[in-house]
């Protein structure tokens, strides 16, 4: 699943952002999302977060929940 949807992202959720400094290079950061900062139920480059690290971006994949 991509990012794009607010209602696909949840809090304690893992998964990958692209921080603005980050955007050209398209590096991503794997994390718990804290807090859904998106007010909007759709963004095309994705719904911004932040994780539970501090870091702030946009949402590119959502990890699936694996049973253990």
């Amino acid at each position: 699943m991509d990012g794009r949807k607010r209602a696909d992202v949840a809090v304690d959720q893992l998964v990958s952002i692209v921080e603005k400094q980050n955007q050209r290079s398209g590096e991503l950061t794997e994390g718990l999302v804290k807090r859904i900062l998106t007010n909007a139920k759709f963004h095309p480059h994705g719904i911004k977060v932040k994780l539970d690290t501090g870091e702030v971006g946009r949402v590119k994949e959502i990890h699936p929940d694996e049973d253990f």
